[in-house]
């Protein structure tokens, strides 16, 4: 796209503003092979959740080599990059943990290799979502080397053990780090469009107790999993019932589990848990979601106990965590300047106006829209189709896309 053209679709934009545009769109070009290089560093150092201390190094050095003006890691083993020193902080936000890679058979390519070919990075967390922190690095470079500084505090962040609870990461930094930002943008795989919302969620657990018997004469006992069976319909039954988002869709709730305690399999069960997952559409909350599963007709017969789960884990650097596994729904309007600023970057990275969408899954946004109530969009590299998929893959083309994008961002707000 040439400035004349890229005029025409922001007719209202400074000649300033055009000028930068076109030099960041340059810029990420010039560095696409020490994006790509960086990326398939990234690849072939493997991160799974309570386990990223060696990706945290190798961030951390790369940060530093590019110019960034300070780096720290915080007492979770976040690691955080800053750029400029000013007054609005602007936080780009990318998981840098993954899921594990399920049978090794599975994968036609070394999960763990940075394999490149055909302009295309393979390898375990390609989409779902720490290649994002490569063009994020180099987004600052951008900045740093156009001297595109100004009255912001750009904020650079690899979270970790966000794909066993998502959210906490985000939570720390803020509320025990203290480092607060006005605006933030979650890089996880958008297909270069920008985000503004997704469904919240929780994990729950049912519980039913009994008596437990000889099998041969079951009218002894009082049979746990027998109430849950009645439960079970009545919870697949409000699937009927859930309210519909005209944005985000409609709520569910699964059962993902099932378990009970016996003496044996000749033995009637004393004890039934089911698992259950809730999706949340906007307007649903904790509160509501428990109370829907309480005041069933087949819970309150069984006096069966309803329980939100926690989130307990040892972060990398020895740090203990928990959380409740309770992840709002959140919203961002779409006239909100935050989402503005996003059209405007992505007119910039992408040559065109970009497609406003919301994700399928749930984010680090739980905890700055939904907990804090921080502005917050999504732009990412990739599509989120081909998360925790074997073979996952990453276009080098998308990585530039993202770095133009992100440093382009700040002079929008």
């Amino acid at each position: 796209m040439n400035l004349l053209e890229y005029k025409q679709l922001q007719p209202d934009l400074t000649e300033d503003k055009m000028n930068n545009a076109e030099l960041i769109r340059k810029a990420a070009d010039k560095y696409k092979k020490d994006i790509v290089a960086f990326a398939r560093n990234i690849i072939r150092t493997p991160s799974f959740s309570c386990q990223e201390g060696k990706l945290v190094a190798l961030i951390k050095k790369e940060m530093l080599k590019v110019g960034f003006d300070k780096v720290k890691i915080d007492k979770i083993g976040n690691i955080i990059g800053f750029i400029g020193h000013g007054r609005k902080k602007i936080m780009l936000d990318a998981h840098i943990d993954t899921v594990g890679i399920g049978d090794p058979k599975a994968w036609k390519i070394d999960p763990f290799a940075g394999i490149y070919k055909n302009d295309t990075i393979y390898g375990r967390g390609a989409t779902d979502q720490k290649l994002s922190m490569a063009s994020m690095v180099y987004a600052g470079k951008i900045i740093k080397d156009l001297k595109l500084e100004g009255d912001y505090t750009l904020i650079v962040v690899g979270s970790v053990m966000e794909e066993d609870c998502d959210g906490l990461p985000l939570l720390h930094l803020i509320n025990k780090e203290r480092i607060r930002p006005d605006f933030v943008v979650i890089t996880e795989p958008t297909d270069l469009k920008v985000y503004r919302g997704h469904r919240g969620r929780m994990e729950m657990k049912v519980v039913t107790k009994g008596r437990s018997c000889h099998a041969s004469a079951p009218e002894r006992g009082d049979n746990a999993v027998v109430k849950m069976s009645d439960i079970v319909k009545e919870i697949t039954a409000i699937n009927k019932k859930i309210k519909t988002d005209k944005f985000l869709g409609k709520g569910s709730v699964a059962v993902t589990c099932i378990e009970c305690k016996t003496p044996s399999y000749n033995a009637v069960p004393d004890e039934c848990t089911i698992y259950l997952d809730r999706r949340l559409t906007l307007g649903e909350t904790l509160k509501s979601s428990v109370a829907e599963i309480q005041n069933l007709p087949s819970v309150k017969k069984a006096k069966a106990k309803v329980e939100v789960l926690w989130y307990n884990a040892v972060a990398w650097t020895g740090a203990k965590v928990d959380q409740e596994k309770y992840f709002p729904t959140w919203v961002l309007p779409a006239e909100h300047k935050l989402v503005k600023a996003g059209v405007e970057a992505g007119r910039v990275a992408l040559g065109k106006t970009p497609v406003v969408d919301k994700w399928v899954f749930s984010t680090n946004g739980v905890a700055t829209a939904g907990r804090l109530k921080i502005p917050t969009i999504g732009f990412g590299p990739g599509n989120e189709v081909y998360a925790h998929t074997v073979n996952e893959f990453m276009p080098a083309e998308d990585l530039v896309k993202a770095a133009t994008f992100y440093a382009a961002i700040p002079q929008y707000l």
